[in-house]
């Protein structure tokens, strides 16, 4: 498992697991990160810039902290 900052540009993947306490896990959930949830990693920004992903059709930009807590399993 990597986590969504080590997943490269353009690949698919499933995620399989959130760190952190529930606040967290609950932001993630309303933006519909959740385990078992397939993503695709569009891009990421320069120099320590956000994660772009595309989740059901929809792009979403999260910061490259959450994404370090977010591991996924590239497919």
């Amino acid at each position: 498992m990597i986590t969504l900052v080590e997943l490269k540009n353009g690949k698919n993947a499933t995620i399989k697991k959130i760190e952190g306490g529930p606040g967290l896990k609950n932001r993630l959930e309303v933006m519909n990160l959740r385990e078992g949830k397939r993503i695709r990693k569009t891009c990421s920004a320069p120099l320590h810039g956000p994660v772009v992903l595309e989740i059901d059709g929809f792009k979403m930009a999260i910061g490259r902290g959450m994404a370090k807590k977010v591991w996924v399993e590239e497919i």
